[in-house]
């Protein structure tokens, strides 16, 4: 029986240049990267060397790099790690009714502890009005999550007016990115997809 896969967005084989690179690292450069010892200092030595190329690919600093098991894990560590870090500054997110699940999960799981959250609509191709989205801010909204292209229709959202609206009201703005890193590249120096 013949496998037709569509799915590689969200999971994909490892390709074999990289699998190679990695190799080392499974049966000989095995340590723990924050040990002491040597192979655990290799294994950070690695560990930096892909910071630095992953920094350098968005146009990033190596210290806005942090690595997660998953796009879920990044998701809930994002938002909950904004939520509770501005929380004296205000109690509202700004999402959408048809985030992946690790952003309404989280979004629930911050409702039950006090946070208010927007679920906004989105029109019959998948997309948010930016009016409602500028209509829904409030002087305690403190952060918009917004996914940049949609796991399942495979609608792409206006991040980049998001990321306006956002900044004009001093509002922090998180994308998941995981279904559009391939087909656009983005750069934190210009703030602009291209």
């Amino acid at each position: 029986m013949k496998i037709t896969y569509f799915d590689h967005a969200a999971t994909t084989y490892v390709k074999e240049n990289v699998r190679k690179e990695m190799e080392p690292f499974f049966t000989e450069y095995y340590g723990n990267a924050s040990g002491i010892y040597s192979i655990g200092r290799t294994a950070k030595k690695a560990l930096e060397k892909a910071r630095t190329q992953v920094a350098e690919a968005i146009g990033a600093s190596p210290k806005e790099i942090y690595f997660t098991g998953c796009g879920s894990e990044s998701d809930n560590l994002a938002i909950k790690g904004m939520a509770y870090a501005n929380r004296k500054k205000g109690n509202h997110i700004i999402t959408t009714q048809i985030e992946h699940h690790a952003v309404l999960e989280t979004c629930a799981s911050l409702e039950k502890e006090g946070f208010r959250i927007t679920y906004l609509p989105v029109d019959k191709d998948g997309c948010i009005s930016l009016q409602e989205l500028e209509q829904a801010i409030t002087p305690s909204t403190i952060l918009i999550s917004i996914m940049f292209a949609n796991n399942e229709v495979g609608t792409i959202e206006p991040v980049t007016e998001i990321g306006k609206i956002a900044k004009k009201y001093g509002v922090l703005f998180h994308t998941d990115s995981v279904q559009a890193v391939r087909k656009y590249s983005y750069s934190c120096k210009r703030n602009a997809y291209r």
